[in-house]
């Protein structure tokens, strides 16, 4: 499905047709120059390719905007390379690999409900949730009064990502991590 945008519409996650390319905009900045007319800078990702590139558009210059068909699926186990879901409307397998699904492969946990994303019948990514769960396998432990040092440590979770969290937090413990960003949010209650 698609639908007819200009640059004042752009948005981050927005995706468009451009150069004859499916583009995700990463970023955008709207620059108004003295005498000359305004331009939108922007650094998008080929949904295909894979490539980001960082592009100036003049304002009110239009697109084409892509709007993905979605499926539910849920995250079920790795096979070698690919992530394989479960289709859960036809309980098919949706493999999928880590190249399509880029950065948001850190944060699929085993049964995370997920929505994929199609386009012309072709597997272009994955909708994950905005925060999900995750048990910390190893960081340093965290010593009483160390409030001096930096505000956080290192943590690696089950997914294998490192991310920095607070002192208290130990092995063992569930934490909800922002997909995002891959900033912590706070411990998980139990």
């Amino acid at each position: 499905m698609a639908q007819v945008v200009d640059t004042s519409d752009f948005y981050t996650g927005m995706k468009i047709r451009w150069q004859e390319g499916i583009w995700e905009v990463i970023d955008f900045q709207h620059h108004k120059m003295g005498r000359g007319g305004a331009t939108v800078r922007t650094k998008m990702k080929n949904l295909e390719s894979g490539s980001i590139i960082e592009n100036s558009f003049r304002s009110g210059e239009r697109f084409e905007r892509i709007i993905f068909d979605e499926k539910p699926a849920q995250f079920s186990y790795m096979s070698g390379d690919d992530y394989i879901f479960m289709d859960l409307s036809t309980y098919d397998e949706l493999p999928i690999t880590r190249e399509v699904l880029g950065t948001v492969a850190d944060y699929l946990v085993e049964n995370m409900e997920v929505q994929i994303e199609f386009f012309e019948g072709k597997i272009m990514g994955i909708e994950i949730p905005k925060s999900v769960e995750m048990k910390v396998i190893d960081t340093p432990p965290g010593f009483k009064g160390d409030t001096v040092s930096s505000s956080g440590k290192p943590a690696k979770l089950e997914t294998g990502i490192t991310i920095t969290v607070p002192l208290f937090i130990n092995v063992d413990d569930t934490i909800i991590v922002d997909t995002r960003t891959g900033q912590y949010l706070e411990r998980a209650k139990k």
